[in-house]
């Protein structure tokens, strides 16, 4: 069975905030020696995501 995908709507101000505090974590990981491999994944994945524009539909519960 395939797990299901989730994705994440930045805008472009926590699109910066998410890759510094990733480079942070990368930083800190790397001068404690430790492997960067997930992190670096996940670098890779949200600084090269593309852009795309959709609308947001909101519905009222009741």
């Amino acid at each position: 069975m395939r797990e299901p995908k989730y994705y994440i709507a930045f805008d472009g101000d926590e699109r910066r905030i998410v890759v510094d505090s990733l480079n942070r974590m990368r930083n800190k990981l790397i001068a404690a020696g430790k492997y960067t491999d997930a992190v670096d994944d996940i670098l890779l994945k949200v600084a090269n995501a593309p852009i795309k524009k959709f609308k947001v539909k909101y519905k009222e519960v009741e």
